[in-house]
């Protein structure tokens, strides 16, 4: 009873943890149920045709369906009718008919699909297009039109199906990724400021996969956040939009490797005693603010008080203040004093990148606004 009762929690912890993934897998089946019936009923000639579009086009979230259904659309109905027109032209009444035809079919629009990767359905669209006569035996025309009917009803089932059964929006996604993105930033936080404490240079390794790590979150990001603007353009959605958020966790990035460079050369003495305490003490409190501002987009809350990290940052400004009036930035070598400058701009950078970031999570929680740009 133990043992059952564990491998029950297991998998209720599992399938939560995979709720996403199950949805899509579930919208994927009743995409292929329903255009193979629907594909009967209208009776398509290849009904697979169809049913390998629905499938293809359902995706995470109804904003990716969005954005793929139009692109193989799009594609889909240029390559359909260029290929429709070259096989009434051509025909494929021989062989080198069919191979000519074929040739002038695929190139240009594979040179298509190579410049813009939007248009990656037309060569295949193309090539189905031209030989369908051979297999099905109705002309050029009729087979550009049973392909466009194709992708219509795929394309459509894949929508409707997308809305309406276990909906995914790009939206939420978004922000899950941009809460994830910023606990992982967090993570990065104070044992980056505890360097500047250390006497010797640090190892890059871990620093460094962290800081890649971070970039393809913020990669991700940026995806699913394009994803969730075609949910707002087709109004399907009234949420504020994310753009903002991004481009601030992107310009907070940027702060990261700032310091961290600035991080990879201990600090000369009597700096790392002096400042050494203030910049833990930040690395700590940036730490609690980014993971706090990850809960509030999360819960929708508002954003979180920036307190902590404000007096930490003016506690290091008046002690390096203090610092520069005693003289004792004349006598460092360049290295240094280019060092100690890059961090305190860096430390000001944070600051403004922190309080868009209070106002990104702010808009972010309250639903149909509209986020400006910062």
């Amino acid at each position: 009873m133990i043992r059952i009762a564990s491998a029950s929690q297991w998998l209720r912890s599992w399938l939560a943890e995979h709720r996403v993934e199950w949805g899509l897998s579930l919208r994927v089946t009743t995409s292929a149920v329903a255009t193979w019936a629907i594909s009967y009923l209208l009776q398509l000639r290849i009904p697979l045709w169809a049913v390998l579009t629905a499938v293809i086009l359902t995706q995470l979230s109804l904003g990716r369906s969005l954005r793929a259904t139009t692109d193989y659309f799009v594609a889909t109905l240029g390559a359909a009718v260029y290929a429709g027109a070259v096989g009434a032209l051509i025909g494929t009444s021989d062989q080198v008919s069919l191979l000519v035809g074929l040739a002038l079919a695929v190139v240009p629009t594979a040179l298509l699909a190579a410049l813009n990767p939007r248009f990656g359905a037309a060569p295949f669209t193309a090539v189905l297009v031209f030989l369908a006569p051979t297999v099905i035996h109705v002309t050029p025309i009729a087979s550009a039109l049973e392909r466009l009917w194709e992708v219509a009803v795929g394309g459509t089932v894949g929508l409707v199906v997308s809305l309406l059964v276990f909906p995914a929006r790009a939206h939420d996604l978004a922000t899950a990724s941009a809460a994830s993105t910023l606990e992982l930033m967090a993570r990065f936080m104070p044992s980056l400021f505890a360097t500047f404490t250390q006497r010797r240079e640090v190892d890059e390794g871990p620093f460094r996969q962290l800081q890649d790590d971070i970039g393809h979150a913020l990669v991700r990001l940026e995806m699913t956040a394009r994803e969730a603007s075609h949910e707002r353009m087709t109004r399907l959605a009234a949420d504020p939009d994310q753009g903002p958020l991004v481009r601030t966790m992107l310009r907070l990035r940027h702060d990261l490797v700032m310091i961290w460079r600035a991080a990879l050369t201990p600090l000369p003495e009597p700096f790392r005693s002096r400042l050494g305490p203030w910049l833990m003490r930040l690395g700590a409190a940036a730490a609690d603010y980014l993971n706090a501002c990850a809960r509030a987009l999360l819960s929708r809350g508002g954003p979180p008080a920036m307190d902590a990290v404000a007096a930490a940052l003016d506690g290091y400004a008046a002690e390096m203040a203090a610092v520069r009036l005693e003289g004792l930035t004349r006598d460092l070598p360049a290295h240094a004093v280019e060092q100690v400058f890059a961090l305190g701009f860096a430390l000001d950078q944070v600051r403004q990148h922190f309080t868009d970031l209070a106002r990104c999570v702010a808009e972010l929680s309250a639903p149909g606004r509209r986020g400006g740009s910062p």
